[in-house]
């Protein structure tokens, strides 16, 4: 346990001693809460347009903002192993076990965070722009937002053992792309409908947004089969990452 817990610390100073930790994982999704505020103020109430209000808001934005702990992620385990550091690492007691969780756990400690501060923010504009947001709605949010943190989480461990860290970035931003389009964050996915609905619900970012706005307004309806689907997605890439790391740092120690 203490191998592990040296090895998440040391992973956590890692991140934070990145500044641009802080303007990806909360500068950026808090500047974008409130630009896409101030776009809904600018939308005619004629319009029926809801997407951007904050109700609907706060979930998107929060599961977009996990996007970028991918790659952060991705950016560390792939910095290590191009430093041979892991390499090192390997001639310790230390198991594949113990190296993911250290990759994984503190991580983990930077999501959660993340997504208490841009739920609490969203509570805020909320109650300046007078739209109610529900208080226990917002903490199933933030429960609800566990299968997406792992899902980003081992999508980044994953990506970051199997590419340098010249193309793991290029992979992490076509991921984040497609997470906060085909999720539905910045459209009404179920307006639009035809093909691309089809694509976003074969997808698990479409399924991570609708939880986390449904658990938003506590509206179970369909809520267990989006949130059931996320951690299925999350469930089958978080074990295809710990196979492909073992996998590497058995072909590392031959």
């Amino acid at each position: 346990m203490n191998k592990i817990r040296a090895f998440s610390v040391r992973n956590f100073k890692e991140i934070i001693r990145d500044p641009l930790s802080y303007i990806f994982c909360l500068g950026f999704p808090l500047v974008m809460l409130i630009i896409m505020t101030l776009v809904n103020d600018s939308i005619p109430a004629e319009a029926g347009m809801t997407i951007f209000r904050i109700d609907n808001l706060a979930g998107g934005i929060a599961v977009f903002g996990l996007t970028f702990l991918m790659l952060f992620v991705c950016l560390n385990v792939a910095k290590d192993r191009a430093g041979a550091f892991l390499v090192r690492l390997y001639a310790t007691p230390m198991r594949s076990g113990d190296f993911i969780l250290g990759y994984i756990l503190p991580t983990s400690l930077l999501a959660v965070l993340q997504a208490i501060i841009t739920l609490a923010a969203s509570f805020i504009v909320s109650l300046i722009t007078g739209i109610k947001l529900n208080v226990g709605g917002l903490a199933l949010a933030a429960l609800s937002l566990i299968p997406t943190m792992l899902l980003f989480i081992s999508c980044g461990l994953l990506f970051g053992t199997l590419f340098n860290e010249k193309a793991a970035p290029g992979l992490c931003s076509i991921i984040i792309s497609l997470a906060s389009f085909l999720g539905g964050v910045w459209f009404d996915a179920e307006g639009t409908g035809g093909i691309l609905l089809k694509i976003c619900n074969v997808l698990p970012f479409y399924h991570a947004v609708k939880a986390a706005r449904l658990a938003t307004a506590l509206d179970f309806t369909d809520y267990s089969q989006h949130l059931l689907i996320t951690l299925a997605y999350a469930a089958v890439i978080t074990v295809a990452s710990v196979l492909v790391f073992r996998g590497k740092m058995k072909a590392d120690l031959a």
